[in-house]
């Protein structure tokens, strides 16, 4: 069985801060980038069949599609003199761009 992707109580700080309110942080993947796969990351609302993951009064989704590419995956989000963003450290992924929004497998 794949591990859920987990999500870091810095993660879930951050969603605090923006104040996200119903809605939930959405962690997808899609084709395309320079790797061949991209994470769409985005203020959603949650759908019926998401893995929803919850810490700290905040939710993060995963469609049922992007699970198995995200499995054991960490979601983080990281501030450095560039900017600040949520992350995604993947083990499935067996390269990615130097930016981390694509990857391959």
């Amino acid at each position: 069985m794949n591990l859920p992707p987990k999500v870091t109580d810095r993660a879930f700080d951050r969603l605090s801060e923006i104040g996200a309110g119903a809605q939930a942080l959405r962690v997808a993947v899609e084709g395309g980038g320079c790797s061949g796969f991209q994470y769409d990351i985005r203020l959603d609302e949650p759908a019926a069949d998401d893995l929803v993951l919850e810490g700290k009064g905040q939710k993060v989704v995963v469609d049922p599609t992007s699970l198995p590419f995200l499995a054991g995956a960490v979601i983080d989000f990281t501030e450095e003199l560039i900017g600040a963003r949520f992350v995604i450290e993947n083990p499935n992924a067996t390269s990615s761009c130097g930016c981390g929004t694509s990857f391959s497998i």
